[in-house]
């Protein structure tokens, strides 16, 4: 089959490889009809994850048609399927709670002791993310093997394109659970950095919870817009201090929430950005922590910081000083998926969320290293990359 390896910083390509075979009676196999390019995938492009090989299948936004399945899977040959990113058994102690991304089984024991010692426990097992999560080959290729059938793919009825239900598989869910983390009540004044994919689906999954005013932060002019046509005010931080605007867009309270949709690998010209940015460069580890120390200083007292931005090192300068005395409540994680995907299936279908807004671009799977580098280097106008297995020419 063909599916998109990565080959090292910056370099990404579609090669042959061998199909995947069901190795586990619980496994299906999906051949997949779309598959998406996140802005965790970047974090891979850039090389700032560790745990990747060369070769590795990378993808964790996708879905498609089950071709196979093993004898205890509950699919069904031909049904259509979106596959959540994060791989879960569904009987373990935090799969049981609905905790579904910190699954203690799904990650496989020899590749346990890799974030064990980082993390203080393992990590759940995710799709096409490193070995530090599984090194489960990832959805964009042309087939997939999908352990735990029985637990994450969430069946779709007919009546549905793949552009209304993809985003089922990670970004609509992680923006609604980074709303949800943010405790949002009537009239709360809710501030989100970061107007890709993520942030726009926190956008607005906050207004849908009730925020009185979201107020979006970013610098590219066309994801300020997509956040200002679905209801947000919007804070371009190149020519604003977004201290100071937050302070006075608030009351001087400063926002009662706070959401940091962008992680690791924040952008910018501020000094603790250029100095993460160095220690990036040379490995030392460390996260660029920027967006996080500037949600958590403009946070009201009392208020709710949430994190679905993606981290995996060590964070310098940060403001703990800062988070105990205003009596800061902080909640992140990877999402848990099939905790939210029967509801947002059903929101979809009544026409209370729309996705196909986020998407910009539709391409082959064979252009795939096209698509990498300009959602990576063209965000302002790649805000979201489609990719589809077997399309022959680009989308206009």
């Amino acid at each position: 089959m063909r599916a998109l390896t990565w080959q090292g910083k910056h370099d990404v390509r579609v090669d042959t490889v061998p199909d995947p075979e069901i190795v586990n009676p619980r496994d299906a196999i999906i051949e997949v009809t779309s598959t998406a390019i996140c802005g965790s995938d970047l974090h891979l492009y850039d090389g700032v994850i560790p745990g990747v090989m060369a070769g590795d299948i990378l993808g964790h936004e996708f879905m498609g048609r089950v071709v196979e399945t093993g004898p205890k899977s509950t699919l069904k040959k031909d049904q259509r399927v979106v596959v959540p990113f994060t791989i879960s058994c569904g009987s373990c102690f935090h799969c049981k709670k609905t905790q579904y991304s910190a699954c203690d089984n799904s990650n496989p024991a020899d590749k346990q002791d890799l974030t064990e010692k980082q993390f203080g426990h393992a990590v759940g097992g995710l799709f096409g993310y490193s070995h530090l999560t599984g090194g489960y080959p990832g959805g964009q290729a042309e087939y997939v093997r999908v352990p735990f059938s029985d637990v994450g793919p969430i069946v779709i009825p007919e009546g549905f394109d793949d552009d209304d239900v993809l985003f089922l598989s990670d970004i609509l869910p992680t923006g609604w659970m980074a709303a949800e983390n943010a405790d949002i009540e009537e009239g709360d004044t809710v501030a989100v950095w970061g107007c890709g994919p993520v942030g726009l689906f926190a956008v607005q999954s906050a207004l849908k919870m009730g925020a009185a005013q979201v107020i979006a932060i970013d610098h590219y002019p066309n994801r300020l817009n997509l956040a200002r046509l679905m209801g947000a005010k919007v804070i371009d931080y190149t020519q604003t201090h977004v201290l100071e605007a937050l302070m006075e867009m608030s009351g001087g309270h400063g926002p009662d929430a706070v959401i940091d949709a962008v992680g690791m690998e924040s952008h910018g010209f501020a000094p603790d950005t250029i100095m993460d940015n160095v220690m990036q460069t040379v490995g030392m580890g460390a996260d660029g922590g920027h967006v996080l120390r500037e949600a958590i200083l403009a946070c009201r007292k009392g208020g709710r910081v949430s994190v679905p931005g993606v981290y995996g090192g060590f964070l310098d300068k940060f403001p703990l000083g800062a988070m105990m005395e205003k009596g800061l409540q902080i909640r992140t994680g990877q999402t848990h998926v099939q905790r939210y995907t029967k509801e947002l299936l059903h929101r979809i279908a009544e026409g209370e969320i729309d996705t196909r807004f986020m998407i910009s671009h539709r391409l082959p799977l064979e252009q795939a290293a096209k698509g990498y580098h300009n959602f990576r280097f063209d965000q302002n106008d790649w805000t979201k990359v489609v990719l589809k297995p077997g399309m022959q020419t680009a989308a206009p």
